[in-house]
């Protein structure tokens, strides 16, 4: 989730700057929901520090993403320009003749990657969020730049890019069938495709090798279990299946370079996921390394803010070091070449090491450090002379700021089943930071999205703001979230709106024992399946939250199944596994009960709505519909709209537009502390009110949206 959002302002300054004081509930209305009120000093007020920007916590990262090209020749990052996140490229030894190299005007760039030809990198981009990703191409040296994949209306998988064959790219493209993906190969230079592997038997994906031949193909059976297959002659055959319970925990890392031996990650026979080494020919494996008490993980995607979990040679593929990763993240190192490496890294930052990129002669890294109390940081990390040197902080700006600690924490669920969660308290609620607050005081519980996925200890954009105002912070690892072994994974199958609520509930409880929350001032909000998650609290326990904030959450899972993108549907028996089954009149039932749209009528506590028009996932009808059954049962609810997001808000302007209205939004129903909502600000985004502006405190009376 990149980003909560919550609403309610009054605009006063105090001292410099937009730093207003605290807000206070304001008095019920005759409306069974509360709505904006004058917000009023409290005790809170007196204790907060001065408000940190959200212009600092969610604009643009000064540089980010750094990376060195495979030669050495260059460094790349991501940068803003005339305020949109571009490429930048420096020749290596001189980071002081940066230049962008892409001109993206609105939509900036999250996803690059290196070439092995040493001329170009490649990126990716969507439009207005819509998650049909074209796949470009730069030309370091003169900045052109190609649409490697110019199909409107299709989605680009991949990248696979290979050292052994360093002027190709393969992607996959749902062009000719847009439920299932066929496998191309790009020519770097010149941009001509042309068909590797036709898919003609519903794959839910493609597995290469350094050759970029392809070597297994996946597809996911009517019970949920996942089968490899091989190719032979003209036709392809069963390779190796994976049960239903063990696809969230279990899939492939890559091929070594021999391509006769393969690393993946397994949790058949055993609760959590160990990295294996597999002979491809025998499928006999080798034990690598195993934690009892959590799943062994790859990279992650930038989205979710983290570095690779995985430590992989550049040129001989095999694996380095990994990660393991319950509570707080550890490096177990398994190739004595780089144990020196780790242990001098360990003296260069307090932060915590990732490996971004290596050159191929495996001289120089570029290491990134992550923190909980600031941003990134980037260095040059040369192997010979076992020196770092310092390059750039993601955000020096807000490093600047006093920033608190996430702490994180065990809390037992009603059956004893242990959640791994993650707390950040406010300053004046915790002095010290050891995590111990020394008075209660309203709290955000933050529910992560996915759900097949889960929270970790790190820098996190809303436990900062949140804290920042005067909250204390909560996130939950429920049932059903990855991470824990494959029995916690699968004790959320059926459990959306059951047993994975009640541990949210549970975890609220906790809270409030151990003196960290007022029980009546407690908000639910979340992205995605943390958005439903929301519904969910105020609709089926209505008087368990003081207030919601959903984005981009499916309202009925019934109507969320029925829109889904058609490139989702091969793998749909994996849903019906873990969510439920609409195809039978009693599978339709059961999720019509744990549908928020359903119980609609329930809300009796404030709502507010973000929603991107373009979202393919959950789309804008899941936010239409509550707002609409809200609307007709009298009950008043704040619905914004940005036209040019997707799943999620992407584009710092709108960050910014939709916290502004949600720590308004808080600061009416909790009573923390706020940052008055700036008419540029707001105007800057391309929010549009659709609904109850009259229920969104603190703002101006004409612009920033309509309704």
């Amino acid at each position: 989730m990149r980003a909560l959002a919550c609403v309610g302002l009054l605009m006063v300054f105090v001292a410099s700057g937009c730093v207003a004081k605290t807000a206070a509930p304001p008095e019920a209305s005759a409306s069974p929901v509360a709505g904006a009120g004058e917000p009023a000093e409290d005790a809170v007020a007196e204790a907060q520090s001065e408000l940190i920007p959200r212009a600092v916590i969610f604009g643009n990262p000064e540089r980010t993403a750094v990376q060195v090209s495979p030669d050495g020749k260059w460094i790349s990052w991501l940068a803003p320009r005339d305020g949109v996140l571009n490429v930048w490229v420096a020749p290596a030894g001189d980071l002081a003749k940066g230049r962008p190299v892409t001109a993206a005007k609105t939509r900036p760039i999250t996803l690059m990657e290196w070439t092995f030809d040493g001329k170009h990198l490649v990126y990716e981009q969507d439009e207005d969020g819509d998650e049909n990703f074209h796949w470009y191409r730069v030309a370091v040296e003169t900045g052109e730049v190609v649409d490697l994949t110019p199909i409107d209306g299709v989605r680009a998988q991949g990248p696979w890019l290979s050292s052994r064959k360093p002027d190709t790219m393969l992607v996959g493209l749902n062009d000719r069938d847009p439920g299932v993906f066929d496998l191309h190969a790009i020519d770097l230079a010149t941009g001509q495709r042309r068909l590797v592997a036709r898919n003609d038997r519903k794959f839910t994906g493609w597995i290469v090798d350094h050759d970029l031949e392809v070597r297994l193909a996946q597809t996911m059976t009517e019970t949920g279990a996942l089968v490899w297959m091989v190719k032979r002659g003209n036709g392809w055959r069963h390779y190796d299946e994976i049960p239903a319970e063990d696809t969230g925990s279990t899939g492939m890392l890559g091929f070594d370079a021999t391509g006769r031996s393969y690393y993946m990650f397994d949790s058949r026979g055993r609760d959590t996921a160990a990295l294996v080494l597999v002979d491809a020919k025998t499928k006999t494996k080798r034990l690598v390394h195993a934690d009892e008490r959590a799943d062994l993980e790859p990279w992650l995607h930038p989205w979710f803010g983290l570095g690779p979990r995985v430590l992989v040679h550049p040129t001989e593929a095999t694996v380095q070091a990994i990660v393991v990763d319950r509570e707080e993240p550890r490096w177990v190192v398994l190739d004595p070449r780089v144990a020196e490496d780790f242990d001098a890294l360990a003296g260069l930052d307090s932060g915590f090491p990732y490996v971004t990129s290596r050159t191929l002669d495996d001289q120089t890294w570029i290491v990134g450090f992550e923190s909980d109390v600031r941003s990134d940081r980037f260095y040059r990390w040369d192997r010979r002379t076992q020196e770092g040197e310092f390059l750039f902080a993601e955000r020096p700006a807000l490093d600047r700021h006093a920033l608190v600690p996430m702490h994180a924490v065990t809390i037992d669920a009603r059956d004893g089943l242990p959640l791994v969660s993650y707390l950040s308290l406010p300053e004046h609620a915790d002095p010290d930071g050891d995590g111990k607050p020394e008075r209660r005081t309203p709290m955000v519980l933050l529910v992560h999205g996915g759900p097949w996925v889960r929270d970790r200890w790190r820098f996190y954009d809303l436990h900062q703001l949140l804290a920042n105002r005067g909250y204390a912070v909560l996130s939950v690892n429920y049932r059903g979230s990855t991470g824990f072994g494959k029995a916690f994974t699968n004790a959320g199958n059926g459990q959306w709106g059951k047993e994975m609520h009640d541990d949210l509930l549970d975890a609220v409880a906790w809270a409030v024992e151990h003196g960290i929350a007022e029980k009546d001032r407690v908000c639910i909000g979340g992205m995605s399946y943390g958005g439903y998650a929301t519904l969910v609290g105020l609709t089926l326990t209505p008087d368990a939250f003081a207030c919601g904030v959903d984005i981009v959450g499916p309202s009925s899972l019934v109507t969320l199944f029925e829109q889904l993108p058609p490139y989702w549907r091969p793998g749909m028996s994996m849903f019906y596994e873990r969510v439920g089954d609409p195809r039978t009149p009693e599978g339709k039932q059961a999720l019509l009960e744990v549908s928020p749209l359903t119980h609609a009528a329930r809300i009796t506590k404030p709502l507010l709505i973000g929603q991107g028009a373009n979202d393919p996932r959950v789309r804008k009808s899941e936010s239409d519909q509550i707002v609409a059954a809200m609307k007709a049962n009298g009950i008043p609810v704040g619905y914004v709209v940005f036209p040019d997001e997707g799943h999620g808000f992407e584009r710092p302007e709108n960050n910014q537009a939709f916290f502004a209205i949600a720590e308004a939004f808080l600061s009416v129903h909790l009573g923390g502390g706020y940052q008055p909502i700036d008419e540029a600000e707001l105007a800057a985004s391309s929010m549009v009110i659709e609904a109850g502006r009259r229920w969104l405190p603190g703002l101006p009376a004409e612009g920033g949206g309509r309704e």
